[in-house]
C-alpha cells in the first residue's frame, strides 16, 4: 500500500473501510448465522491485501512466504496500519450489531 497524500483523504479512507468491512460482515454474520465470522476473517483479508505472495506459496514454501509477510507488516506505514485497523473495527463493530439485534428478539434470515 501507499501513503495516503493528506489529512481529509485519510479520514475519508478510515470512513470507508469501516462502513466497508461493516457492511459485509453484517451480511455474512446475517447470512450465515454466525456472530464473528467477518472478524476471523478479516486478517486473512490483510494479508491478501498487503502481500503479493499466492496463497499455495504459503502452502509449498512456507518459510519464504512467511519471511516476505513479515517484511511487508514490518514495512506498513502508519496511514495503513490506521486505515486497516478502522477496516477491523467495522467487523468488530458488525459482530456487536448482530450480537445486540439477537438478543433483542430480532431473526435475521
Amino acid at each position: 500500500m501507499t501513503g495516503i497524500g493528506s489529512l481529509p483523504q485519510l479520514i475519508i479512507s478510515m470512513l470507508l473501510f469501516l462502513l466497508l468491512f461493516f457492511g459485509i460482515g453484517f451480511l455474512l454474520n446475517m447470512i450465515l448465522r454466525s456472530t464473528w465470522i467477518m472478524a476471523v476473517v478479516y486478517p486473512v483479508v490483510v494479508i491478501l491485501i498487503i502481500d503479493n505472495v499466492g496463497f499455495f506459496d504459503y502452502i509449498f514454501s512456507p518459510v519464504s512466504s512467511f519471511r516476505a509477510l513479515g517484511d511487508h507488516f514490518a514495512a506498513l506505514q502508519l496511514v495503513d496500519i490506521l486505515i486497516l485497523s478502522c477496516g477491523m473495527a467495522g467487523s468488530v463493530i458488525a459482530g456487536i450489531v448482530i450480537k445486540m439485534l439477537r438478543a433483542r428478539g430480532y431473526q435475521m434470515f
